[in-house]
C-alpha cells in the first residue's frame, strides 16, 4: 500500500515526488516554510493532498509562533493561511482545507491558544482520515461505469500520490482492476513535468496493472484506432456550472473524446467543488517557470538557448464535454448546475467515526 502523506513524530511525512520514479525518498516537514516549499516545488502535489499538507502546515506554523492570546492566535492563523494559500492558486482544496479549519476553531469563543492549537492539529488529522474515506467512496461509485472489461485513458496522476487514500480517478481504476474489469490503462505522459510517465506509471506498476505509456499527442490516434473505451481524469477545481480545471492537456482530451464518442468522466471529492464561482472563466490558472517546458524534468535542455516558452499548469474543460462527475456522494450527470446544487457539503462524512 502506498502511503503518500501522514503525520508522524510531530512532523508531516511525505513522499518527495520530485525524486520518483528513480528514488523513493521520504521527507519529514517540520515547519510551515518547509510545507510551503514542498507544495510549490511539487514534492507534494494533487489537489486533495495539497489541502491536507496545508492543514498540517498551518499547525506547524502556529506551533512555532506560540501566540499568547486568542486574538493573537487568530491573527497569526489567518496570516499563515494566506501565506500557504499563495503556494499554488488553482487547486481549491488547499484554500478549502485552511478555511474549514479556521471556521471550525472560531466557534470556540473562550478557548486559550494552546487549546486552539491542539484543535488545529486534530482537525488536520481528521481531514487526512476524511480524504481516505472519500477516495474509497469515489472508487465504489466509479466502478458503476465498468459493465465490461475496459481500456481506460487517464491524464496526469490521480492516485495515492495525489491524495491521502487510494486516489480519485486512479483509485477507481485500482478498484476496477481488482474486480477484473480493466483490460489496460493508457497513460498520457503529461508534459511538461511528466506526472503520467513518472508517477502514474509507477503506481500502476506497483499494483501490477497492465499499462501503456503514450505521449500526449498520441491520444487522438489511439482513439481513432478504437484503443480507448473510457477517459477518466481528476480535477483541481470544479465551478458551479460543472466546468473543470485540471492538469494542462485535459481540455484537448475532452474535445477528442467528444469527437470520437468516448465517455469522458471526472473524479473528484466535494472539496474540489467551488460553488462560489459560476464558471471556469473565473478559475485562476497557475503559470509556472517557463524552463519547465524547455527542459525535461528540469535537467536536459531540449530547445535553443534562451528559448521563450509559456507554461500554464492547468486548463479548463467546459461542462458540455463532460459525461459525468464522480464524487463520494455518487455520479453527477448533466445538467450540472442542478446536480451540483443538490450536493450535501459536510466537512466530514461522520466526524465521530473519524475520531475513533
Amino acid at each position: 500500500m502506498i502511503i503518500n502523506i501522514e503525520w508522524v513524530d510531530n512532523s508531516l511525512k511525505i513522499i518527495d515526488q520530485t525524486k520518483l520514479p528513480g528514488t523513493l525518498d521520504i521527507r519529514k516537514l517540520s515547519s510551515v516554510e518547509e510545507v510551503f516549499e514542498a507544495i510549490q516545488r511539487l514534492r507534494v502535489r494533487g489537489a486533495p493532498a495539497l489541502g491536507i499538507a496545508a492543514a498540517f502546515g498551518l499547525y506547524l506554523g502556529l506551533r512555532h509562533k506560540k501566540p499568547t492570546t486568542r486574538e493573537d492566535f487568530f491573527i497569526q492563523a489567518r496570516s499563515l493561511a494566506s501565506y500557504l494559500s499563495g503556494s499554488r492558486p488553482t487547486a481549491v482544496n488547499l484554500q478549502w482545507a485552511l478555511q474549514e479549519i479556521l471556521d471550525s476553531i472560531s466557534r470556540f469563543k473562550e478557548a486559550d491558544p494552546q487549546y486552539l492549537l491542539n484543535l488545529v492539529l486534530e482537525q488536520a488529522q481528521l481531514l487526512l482520515q476524511d480524504d481516505i474515506n472519500r477516495c474509497k467512496k469515489i472508487s465504489q461509485h466509479g466502478i458503476e461505469l465498468f459493465k465490461n472489461r475496459l481500456t481506460v485513458l487517464t491524464h496526469c496522476n490521480t492516485g495515492a500520490l495525489a491524495t491521502a487514500g487510494m486516489g480519485t480517478a486512479l483509485g477507481i481504476i485500482f478498484n476496477a482492476a481488482q474486480q477484473g474489469k480493466i483490460d489496460k490503462v493508457l497513460v498520457d505522459e503529461t508534459r511538461p513535468l511528466l506526472q503520467g510517465a513518472r508517477l502514474t506509471m509507477w503506481e500502476l506498476e506497483y499494483h501490477k496493472i497492465p499499462a501503456l505509456l503514450i505521449s500526449d499527442n498520441m491520444a487522438a490516434y489511439a482513439m481513432k484506432r478504437e484503443m480507448v473505451d473510457l477517459v477518466l481524469v481528476g480535477a483541481d477545481r470544479i465551478a458551479a456550472n460543472g466546468d473543470v480545471a485540471n492538469k494542462i492537456g485535459t481540455y484537448s482530451l475532452a474535445i477528442l473524446a467528444e469527437y470520437h464518442k468516448i465517455p469522458f468522466y471526472v473524479a473528484a471529492p466535494l472539496s474540489s467543488f467551488d460553488r462560489s464561482i459560476p464558471s471556469g472563466e473565473f478559475i485562476p490558472i497557475e503559470e509556472r517557470d517557463p524552463t519547465e517546458v524547455t527542459r525535461i524534468w528540469n535537467k536536459l535542455e531540449i530547445s535553443v538557448p534562451g528559448a521563450k516558452s509559456w507554461n500554464p499548469a492547468f486548463d479548463v474543460t467546459p461542462a458540455k464535454f463532460i459525461s459525468g462527475l464522480i464524487t463520494e456522494q455518487g455520479i453527477l450527470f448533466p445538467p450540472f448546475e442542478k446536480s451540483i446544487k443538490q450536493l450535501n457539503y459536510p466537512m466530514y462524512q461522520n466526524q465521530e467515526e473519524l475520531k475513533q
